[in-house]
């Protein structure tokens, strides 16, 4: 009986080191921003004047020239894992045609969780149109990991 119960804990040690070699990873948080033509999604550093100002970009459309998608994400530090990011777009355009556009970058894990930013601007957003839902994904070489989406997706 001695034998199994230690065989047993054995066992447990082992999972419990596999599972925490485990590769995990975490979209947090996607916040999609206007851009006007600076390229400024505010004005000042204040998070209300931010808002304020996104809304006023929201009314006045000549004014905006692209957007920008702040993605905060963390991940387990692997030395060998490849972490990728991926922010995919559907849209509208002026026709009523459906768009789809992705965008894809290398993600470096750290200590803490990062912000990565991704940005449709100039023709390509002109072209693009209005975008309608997004989605936030985040892959460990080929596995995804995690994701975030609007709710329209």
């Amino acid at each position: 009986m001695r034998a199994l119960l230690i065989s047993l804990a054995l066992l447990g040690a082992v999972m419990a080191t596999q599972a925490a070699d485990a590769v995990t990873g975490q979209v947090v948080k996607v916040l999609p921003f206007l851009m006007d033509q600076q390229g400024r999604i505010a004005v000042s550093p204040s998070l209300f004047d931010r808002d304020a100002y996104q809304a006023l970009l929201r009314n006045g459309t000549n004014a905006i020239s692209g957007m920008r998608f702040d993605i905060l994400w963390t991940a387990t530090q692997a030395p060998a894992e490849k972490f990728k990011l991926v922010l995919e777009l559907r849209g509208v355009d002026t026709n009523g045609t459906p768009k789809l556009k992705t965008f894809e970058t290398n993600a470096v894990p750290g200590r803490f969780r990062q912000w990565t930013y991704l940005s449709l601007v100039g023709g390509d957003y002109k072209n693009f149109g209005s975008v309608v839902a997004w989605r936030a994904t985040l892959w460990d070489d080929r596995q995804l990991l995690n994701e975030q989406k609007s709710f329209l997706w």
